[in-house]
């Protein structure tokens, strides 16, 4: 079963752009998978409800609350390290373990360079999978 690790500007996806992150990798994903979110992702959250502007905070609040309502497993990460640097990490041990879903661009170029294979936003109204 393969770990689907959800960055945390993936999770703002549904209130920017009415995409249902959720149907969407059950779409494009024909294989076992579990999803995930770094243990950081959710701090993340919680501070761009606490500090952002109206939009991203309504964007946060929508993203933290469908979380919630989905199984999602908290992977713990190292403290002092930022959650692109922890993805980065707990995917490298497992190339073929993992998928990253995310919109970083430094992120995806990192883990393209290092095989991994990402789930991204195309045209603002999908998701699509790259292989690695």
């Amino acid at each position: 079963m393969k770990k689907i690790i959800i960055d945390t500007n993936f999770l703002l996806i549904p209130y920017q752009f009415k995409v249902d992150i959720f149907s969407e990798i059950k779409r494009i994903c024909d294989f076992k998978y579990r999803l995930c979110i770094i243990d950081k992702t959710l701090e993340e959250m919680k501070k761009i409800i606490a500090t952002q502007k109206e939009k991203h905070r309504r964007a946060a609040v929508l993203g933290v609350m469908l979380l919630g309502q989905k199984n999602v497993y908290k992977i713990r990460a190292k403290k002092g390290k930022s959650v692109d640097e922890s993805i980065l990490e707990i995917a490298c041990k497992d190339k073929k373990g993992y998928v990253v879903a995310t919109q970083d661009a430094e992120l995806k170029r990192k883990l393209k360079e290092k095989g991994i294979s990402l789930i991204v936003l195309k045209g603002k109204s999908h998701l699509e999978l790259v292989a690695a």
